[in-house]
């Protein structure tokens, strides 16, 4: 088996040359032993599989990884620059401006674990970025809301966050939720937790849980982002992110809205689950609610208000299967979460 896996990482490089994208393939039997669990006992199977990867220099990610795991695929001089967007030299590598340089999704200050292996140099959240935005990103945590960006289009940016554009919203959702499950503390590895809130440095945390949740759903992995986790794991790390594989998995482990801000105080139901032509939502508060209902791709299916007492939501013409339903508060935010199953 390793013998085998030893010629194959020989001769991928050879198929990168004529194909310029690794085939998409989840290893078989990878997820064997996280299927059918949920909540802490999901995250700690997944850890057991990723853990222990196959390290390498923070100078390995300058020279040759991140060349070849954020390579253009329309030009293999060039890599794309995660926030931007911008199709930069691979050769324009540096501190200047017009260069890029490696940034870490997952803040380093955040756990005080630097540049050295393994979190510091895992390439699963480490990516291409221009200098300048890199900068103005520092350790920020993600949530929504702030000034725009210069030469970043769909960046904002304020005291105590960074939002990054909606084309790469669950790219960073997904690096942060791999980096709270591979990073669990053991062997002298930082613990790092995501947490609902911002101003999380310098503790082991990353937030903001409620937004990387809804980013997750609203963007689900592409064709990009998919290649990025095969080169990792073919060529490098030998493991894999399971919420770009599974992004599913992500609401199994953080979803339960209980996890999610204090809000189930609220007196706030959601009624039937399983649901077979209509749910409801019902609340006494004063407020006026918006609601987002999701397909597990993160296809919007029905949007709308909800009023105080108690409202139906249409779901007699939607497919059998698991739907995502977000609530909304006034301004914006997510008030409350639930995962409902349709069936006939």
């Amino acid at each position: 088996m390793q013998q085998n896996r030893n010629i194959f990482q020989i001769l991928l490089p050879l198929f990168l040359l004529f194909s310029g994208t690794v085939p998409a393939q989840i290893p078989d039997g990878y997820y064997d032993d996280a299927v059918g669990l949920t909540g802490d006992e999901l995250k700690a199977a997944l850890h057991n599989i990723i853990d222990d990867h196959q390290e390498f220099s923070y100078n390995a990610l300058r020279d040759y990884i991140l060349k070849n795991t954020d390579e253009d695929p329309g030009n293999s001089n060039h890599v794309i620059l995660l926030y931007s967007g911008i199709s930069r030299a691979k050769s324009d590598f540096g501190g200047n401006s017009g260069d890029w340089n490696r940034e870490h999704v997952w803040a380093k200050s955040h756990g005080n674990f630097g540049t050295s292996p393994p979190a510091g140099t895992d390439a699963h959240h480490i990516r291409p970025s221009d200098v300048q935005i890199n900068s103005l990103r520092g350790n920020l945590d993600f949530d929504l809301g702030g000034s725009d960006v210069p030469n970043c289009p769909g960046c904002k940016k304020d005291g105590d966050s960074f939002e990054p554009p909606d084309r790469v919203k669950g790219d960073v959702a997904r690096m942060i939720f791999y980096m709270a499950t591979r990073y669990e503390g053991g062997g002298g590895e930082p613990d790092l937790e995501v947490v609902d809130a911002v101003n999380t440095y310098p503790g082991p945390e990353h937030g903001k849980l409620s937004a990387l949740l809804e980013w997750n759903t609203q963007d689900p992995p592409d064709d990009f982002e998919k290649n990025r986790n095969d080169v990792i794991y073919y060529q490098y790390q030998e493991n894999r992110n399971p919420f770009i594989d599974h992004p599913e998995f992500v609401n199994d482990i953080w979803g339960d809205p209980q996890s999610v801000g204090p809000n189930h105080e609220l007196g706030l139901a959601c009624y039937p689950n399983p649901v077979a032509n209509k749910v409801f939502v019902e609340y006494s508060f004063n407020s006026t609610l918006g609601f987002s209902l999701f397909y597990t791709d993160g296809s919007l299916i029905a949007q709308g208000k909800l009023n105080s007492g108690k409202s139906g939501i249409d779901m007699a013409t939607v497919a059998n299967g698991l739907y995502l339903l977000v609530l909304r508060n006034e301004d914006g935010s997510i008030l409350q979460q639930y995962k409902l199953i349709k069936t006939k």
